[in-house]
C-alpha cells in the first residue's frame, strides 16, 4: 500500500479536487468519497479531515450563492416596483417577477 506525503501542496490539492468531484459530479456520499480515498492509501483520518473540509467549503460556496440570489432578486423586485411606481408609462412586470422568484430562490436555499 502507498502513502501519500500531504506536505505537497500539488499532492493536497489532487485529493481534494478528486473528493470535490466525488461528492459534486458524480454524486457519491462522503463516506463513499472517504473509502475511495483510503483505497488511495491514505490513513483514516486523512481522509475523513479531507471530506471534511470539502464538504464545508461546498456548504459555504452554497449559502454565498444563495446570499448572492436573495441580494440581486431584492433589488431586481425593487427597481421593477419602483419603476412602475414611478408611471413612466410601462409597468416592469418582468423584473418584478424575475426578481421575487430569484429572492425567494435565494431565500429557500440559504435556510437548507
Amino acid at each position: 500500500m502507498e502513502t501519500t506525503n500531504l506536505e505537497s501542496p500539488d499532492v493536497a490539492n489532487h485529493h481534494y479536487n478528486y473528493v470535490a468531484n466525488l461528492l459534486l459530479n458524480e454524486n457519491k456520499s462522503t463516506h463513499e468519497a472517504k473509502n475511495q480515498l483510503i483505497a488511495q492509501g491514505l490513513s483514516n483520518e486523512i481522509a475523513g479531515l479531507i471530506v471534511e473540509n470539502v464538504e464545508i467549503e461546498i456548504q459555504e460556496a452554497k449559502h454565498e450563492k444563495a446570499r448572492k440570489d436573495m441580494v440581486y432578486g431584492a433589488l431586481w423586485f425593487c427597481g421593477g416596483t419602483i419603476l412602475t411606481i414611478a408611471d413612466i408609462g410601462f409597468i416592469f412586470w418582468g423584473a418584478i417577477l424575475f426578481g421575487g422568484i430569484q429572492f425567494f430562490k435565494g431565500l429557500i436555499n440559504v435556510t437548507s
